[in-house]
């Protein structure tokens, strides 16, 4: 966090997805670095295999490498699992391209980069399984730099309650990129004027940005928590903790999406967590939560080193 707000304080907001430090956490990619090759590593292969390769097969091997076949095969789920009949509508979302991003591809005319793709699969496969259940009031931790909240205000026709809690710069990064996304189209909290300790969730505007230690004043009900690749990163007793307030606020719905096999451990040198989160310890932290369906073949994600982002519906148990 100290890095990302000396990055912030440094190069400014204008360029934030194009920059190298947001690409390296919270901006997600299907080519470079997200992909795990490096500018100078495509740059190397290219000029060792110019020579020998045919105009097709340069197009393709370019096309692997920048994400584009990848981007496409995402694109193609979500298109085919869409339902024009949904309150969300979905397949009316384009991407804005605040932030200048590294890599935002166009299909059919609306841009999308990974992390518009990864939510947008994420809410088809909620769709899917819920067969469209109405779920307007949305809590999310770890929003990145909004992409949800994004989807949501561009796509809902019922009026709604998004509210994401992150650690600070981040929450501050998500509200910023929102507000110049919306202008002055949804009303947004006011945290730094706001007064009072307790927040009631029913009179909270459109949209929500607050520091993560606030889950603990938030008073009332929600339909929907969701996180996304950010609980795989924190230590189980940090999750229980999450999970005692998710819980305290009684969601309809929890969507998850994590690696099943959990996050990389702590090496000298290197980064991860002390004790990864699997599949079977998010059942159990969400014990009053019953699961509703899992996926990783269509909407999820297999690793080329064999590691599976998994995309998980929870139900509350009291809920038929």
């Amino acid at each position: 966090m100290e890095k990302i707000k000396d990055n912030l304080n440094k190069f400014g907001f204008d360029d934030i997805r194009n920059q190298q430090l947001p690409l390296s956490f919270f901006v997600p990619t299907y080519g470079s670095p997200g992909n795990g090759f490096s500018v100078s590593d495509v740059k190397h292969i290219f000029n060792v295999l110019e020579t020998s390769l045919s105009s097709k097969q340069k197009k393709y091997l370019e096309n692997s490498l920048n994400g584009q076949v990848h981007a496409n095969s995402d694109y193609r789920l979500f298109k085919a699992s869409h339902h024009f009949s949904e309150d969300l509508k979905l397949f009316n979302f384009s991407e804005s391209t605040i932030g200048k991003p590294k890599e935002q591809f166009i299909f059919e005319g609306k841009n999308f980069s990974r992390s518009s793709l990864n939510y947008l699969l994420g809410l088809s496969f909620l769709k899917k399984a819920t067969k469209g259940e109405k779920l307007p009031i949305i809590l999310e931790i770890g929003g990145g730099f909004g992409t949800l909240g994004e989807i949501i205000g561009k796509t809902s026709n019922l009026s709604f309650k998004y509210i994401n809690l992150d650690l600070p710069p981040m929450f501050l990064i998500s509200e910023e990129y929102l507000k110049r996304c919306f202008k002055s189209r949804f009303k947004f909290f006011d945290h730094f004027n706001s007064k009072s300790k307790k927040i009631l969730i029913s009179s909270l505007p459109d949209f929500s940005f607050l520091p993560n230690w606030k889950i603990e004043d938030l008073e009332g009900t929600i339909d929907l928590f969701v996180n996304f690749i950010s609980f795989q990163e924190m230590e189980p007793e940090i999750v229980q903790n999450y999970a005692i307030n998710v819980a305290r606020l009684k969601p309809k719905y929890i969507l998850l999406r994590n690696m099943r096999e959990g996050k990389q451990m702590k090496k000298k040198g290197h980064i991860g967590v002390r004790k990864p989160i699997k599949t079977e310890d998010y059942l159990k932290i969400f014990k009053n939560f019953a699961i509703v369906e899992s996926n990783v073949n269509d909407f999820g994600y297999k690793t080329s080193d064999g590691f599976h982002s998994e995309l998980i519906l929870l139900k509350e148990r009291t809920r038929k």
